[in-house]
């Protein structure tokens, strides 16, 4: 494993069991990416079906545009694979990553009639890179989930072209995306809207 390959998998494995231990990535949920060269296009993605808890730098895969397998490994790539590879290209972004957490899944759900969770006035949207102000809004764009991957890139592209200030996105039912241009940047985004949405869950039911 080369060394660059190797750091950015760690960091991959490190977070992955972070954020499992914070209910975030329970079984073998969720799927996590970061790029390791730009031209031509090379990530470090997640395998399929892996405990995401117990996940080692030596399972990461070395995947192409195409999310086909670079490295000699027995792993299969997640499924949505074409999704961070859409996100990297039309965000630039430097990693991508999906939780599974209750909240996110349950306010995908109630919120989708509207097409996406408007979240402001909290604080917490500091963290958001660029965010200035608590005053921000922050539009969090809901779409409807589907087993068909290079229908949902599709549609996810459209998304991220009509949103372009959104820092991430909702699968129906299913979870939360974001990025960053960095993992540290990614991760801090995931940590933020999982705060967000809990937050927003628990207080949705409150009486003034």
């Amino acid at each position: 494993m080369p060394d660059e390959f190797r750091e950015i998998a760690e960091g991959l494995a490190a977070v992955a069991k972070g954020f499992y231990a914070r209910g975030w990535l329970l079984g073998t949920s969720g799927n996590l990416s970061a790029v390791v060269q730009r031209e031509p296009l090379r990530l470090a993605m997640s395998p399929s079906g892996v405990d995401k808890g117990e996940l080692r730098a030596e399972q990461l895969l070395s995947i192409d545009e195409n999310a086909q397998i670079l490295n000699a490994h027995e792993g299969k790539p997640s499924d949505e694979s074409l999704l961070h590879i859409r996100i990297v290209k039309d965000r630039g972004a430097g990693a991508v990553l999906h939780t599974h957490s209750v909240w996110n899944t349950v306010l995908s759900d109630l919120h989708a009639s509207e097409g996406g969770v408007t979240i402001q006035g909290f604080e917490m949207l500091k963290g958001l890179q660029g965010v200035r102000t608590h005053e921000h809004t922050e539009f969090l764009p809901i779409i409807e989930n589907s087993q068909d991957m290079p229908a949902l890139a599709e549609q996810v592209g459209a998304t991220l072209n009509k949103h372009k200030a959104a820092h991430g996105f909702l699968l129906r039912r299913h979870g939360l995306y974001s990025w960053g241009q960095t993992l540290a940047e990614a991760k801090r985004h995931i940590e933020i809207f999982e705060f967000l949405l809990e937050t927003m869950g628990r207080t949705s039911g409150r009486s003034d």
